[in-house]
């Protein structure tokens, strides 16, 4: 089966850090980067999707960061 994710955060080191976790455990970037200014909030947004092939079945109750 393959996972999908769809990482978010403020556009920080700390959602680069984000990222770079997800692929150091085997998560694959899948598009492109999305990049936007959340007025309600004032800030710059960023968002990666990321995909993971993984053994078994769908199952909704899976936590997809713990995979």
């Amino acid at each position: 089966m393959k996972a999908y994710r769809f990482l978010s955060g403020d556009d920080t080191s700390a959602f680069c850090h984000k990222v770079t976790e997800a692929l150091s455990k085997g998560w694959v970037l899948h598009g492109d980067p999305t990049y936007a200014f959340d007025a309600a909030n004032g800030v710059m947004r960023c968002g990666q999707a990321v995909t993971k092939e993984v053994e078994g079945p769908y199952d909704p109750e899976v936590r997809l960061g713990q995979l």
